[in-house]
C-alpha cells in the first residue's frame, strides 16, 4: 500500500470515519496530477476513470486530504481554489501574477529561516505555512509596456 493511502486510512481512523472506494479512487487521480488543480480540474479526471463518483465527493475528500496533511489548499486571488501535493513534496511559496493569474513556484531557503526564528523568538511552535506574494509577472509587464508604447 502506498504510504498516501496509508496516512489517509489512518487518519480517517482516528476520526471514526468510512474509508470508502470512492475516496481511495479520488486520492488515486489527485496523486497521479502533479500540478495545482481545482475541483472542477479533478473532477473532470474523476468522471473519466470513474463516471460513479460525484462532484461532491470529490469535493468533500479533497477537503479530507487538507485535514489529513496530504495536500494543501492554495488560493491565487482568481476566485477558485487549487489543491497540490504536500506529502513527500518539497515546500515551496509562490509569486502570483494578479494579472494573468498565473503563478511560478519557488523556494528559498533564507526565507524558510527568517520564518523559523520569528517564530522562535516568539515562543511560536509553527504547524504550517504558506508565502504568497501577489504582483505582475514580466509577461504582463511587457504587454503593458508595449501598450502604453
Amino acid at each position: 500500500m502506498k504510504k498516501e493511502f496509508q496516512i489517509l486510512d489512518d487518519f480517517i481512523k482516528s476520526k471514526a470515519l468510512r474509508y470508502t472506494p470512492q475516496r481511495e479512487r479520488v486520492l488515486d487521480i489527485f496523486l497521479s496530477v502533479e500540478k495545482h488543480v481545482s475541483v472542477d480540474e479533478l473532477y473532470k479526471l474523476v468522471k473519466k476513470k470513474a463516471p460513479g463518483i460525484g462532484y461532491t465527493t470529490v469535493y468533500r475528500t479533497m477537503k479530507l486530504l487538507c485535514r489529513s496533511g496530504l495536500c494543501n489548499e492554495a488560493d491565487f486571488g482568481d476566485g477558485i481554489l487549487r489543491y497540490e501535493h504536500k506529502y513527500n513534496h518539497t515546500h515551496h511559496d509562490h509569486l502570483v501574477c494578479t494579472k494573468c493569474h498565473t503563478f511560478t513556484e519557488v523556494a528559498q531557503p533564507k526565507i524558510e529561516k527568517l520564518q523559523d526564528s520569528l517564530a522562535k523568538r516568539h515562543g511560536f511552535i509553527p504547524t504550517d505555512h504558506r508565502l504568497h506574494i501577489f504582483g505582475i509577472c514580466l509577461n504582463c509587464q511587457a504587454r503593458y509596456k508595449k501598450a502604453k508604447g
